[in-house]
């Protein structure tokens, strides 16, 4: 018996090594290449409707102050598309930040700005005239309109807190369960603008428990607002599961909310960190459903394949060149570099899970690092109780630290000997107590 404290080299999982664990082979070097292009800003702002294709190209000009190109060309868009709708504050203040810097054609349009002012003071006086009637008369179904025509325009107009409260009052004049869920929705939709996750959390319930058939589009509406919410909160296992439950019906139907690529790379990057390895097999690789979304998202595909088979310096490549654009994502920004650094830990435990010896130099080049930087890495990983092994920082080599089987073997046949031991004689006591009618004795005496 030797060598069980100083390994050399053997494996333990032969799987890992057949899918590519060590080094690259013929199929990784065929990939296609990388490409670390910036945001097409155009392109992205077309998979969105409403005012969330608004707020996010601000996200993205806010966000992008090294580069006045990209930051001009969101701005430019944000100011056209506002100029579609009502929100003269938000048109405001996209003047604000232009600056100038876009020419005569993008400056305070004063004429525009005070016609929408006006027409909003002749509709909400209209709307409260309508709605006081409709109260006077207690019809329950006008009543609720009136609410919801309430809410409707102080949405339009940016007032999220007011048109919150109105879609909220219609609840008392809900007759049927679509109404509910009519309510519900529009709910979300303002709680995910003001970034309230708690209601949307408790809208979605709400929704979900209104009626037992809901059908397919707005179950996945449901199921991306309730994975939004959980990403928000850093749950990032619940949210991966929400969006993996979402139905490939959805397409484009939330577009005012959530993009079917939005789903593939939260739901995709949620699971790479919080799953392990069978449930990344079952949940994301071979979910039917899931791999509609993710082929709108080759580099996000991809990445989840490398990282299952075990070819980390291409998986590692993808998720460095979609860094730049994650990070001007306005859901997903405050995540990315949680998210990175679970999956990085993960694939390094992943790496070093089959071996019971690891040439460190070998490691470092497979994560494209230095011997140090891989070597502090795995010392927290060691303290942290993630990884079970010691490093021996002169050979550089990583030495796991399995359970000694013989031992544990042993100590199992003891315990259970003497568990055997017990019982046996606890039977034959009892077999001595009935024989010689201890018991009945006993009890005749207390008589």
């Amino acid at each position: 018996m030797e060598g069980d404290d100083e390994p050399s080299g053997t494996m333990i999982d032969d799987e890992i090594y057949a899918n590519g664990g060590v080094g690259g082979d013929e199929e990784k070097r065929n990939r296609p290449i990388i490409s670390g292009e910036q945001l097409d800003i155009e392109a992205y702002a077309s998979l969105y409707a409403g005012r969330t294709k608004i707020t996010r190209l601000l996200f993205i000009a806010d966000h992008c102050e090294n580069n006045q190109s990209m930051q001009l060309e969101a701005l430019r868009m944000a100011y056209d598309e506002i100029k579609k709708g009502e929100n003269t504050q938000l048109f405001r203040e996209v003047v604000q930040k232009i600056n100038g810097r876009l020419g005569h054609n993008y400056v305070m349009d004063s004429a525009w700005r005070d016609s929408v002012d006006r027409r909003a003071e002749q509709k909400k006086e209209k709307l409260e005239n309508e709605l006081n009637a409709y109260r006077t008369n207690l019809i329950k179904e006008s009543i609720r309109m009136g609410y919801n025509d309430f809410g409707d325009f102080y949405y339009a107009h940016g007032a999220l807190g007011d048109a919150f409260k109105h879609y909220v009052r219609t609840r008392d004049y809900c007759t049927t369960s679509k109404h509910i869920i009519h309510m519900c929705m529009n709910a979300i939709l303002v709680s995910i603008e003001m970034g309230q996750f708690t209601h949307v959390t408790s809208y979605v319930s709400k929704a979900e428990q209104s009626s037992e058939t809901l059908d397919p589009i707005l179950t996945g509406k449901l199921r991306c607002a309730a994975g939004l919410a959980h990403l928000e909160a850093k749950k990032y296992k619940l949210a991966a599961r929400k969006f993996l439950e979402t139905s490939a019906e959805l397409g484009s139907h939330y577009n005012e909310v959530i993009a079917p690529q939005d789903v593939a790379t939260y739901g995709g990057l949620c699971a790479l960190a919080s799953f392990d390895r069978t449930e990344l097999k079952n949940k994301v690789i071979d979910n039917l459903n899931f791999r509609n979304f993710l082929e709108l998202v080759p580099e996000i595909r991809e990445l989840i394949n490398d990282f299952y088979s075990s070819h980390y310096a291409s998986c590692l490549d993808y998720l460095g060149n979609l860094k730049a654009n994650l990070l001007l994502d306005i859901h997903l920004h405050d995540h990315v570099e949680t998210l990175y650094d679970q999956i990085r830990n993960k694939a390094l435990i992943q790496y070093t899970h089959p071996f019971v010896s690891v040439d460190l130099h070998m490691m470092a080049n497979a994560f494209k690092t230095s011997i140090t930087g891989l070597e502090k890495e795995l010392e927290a990983l060691i303290t942290e109780n993630q990884i079970q092994a010691r490093i021996d920082s002169h050979n550089k080599i990583l030495y796991a630290r399995h359970a000694d089987q013989r031992n544990a073997t042993f100590q199992r046949v003891l315990q259970t000997g003497g568990e055997f031991d017990r019982d046996v004689r606890s039977m034959l006591l009892r077999a001595n107590l009935i024989k010689h009618d201890f018991n009945l004795k006993a009890s005749s005496r207390k008589l």
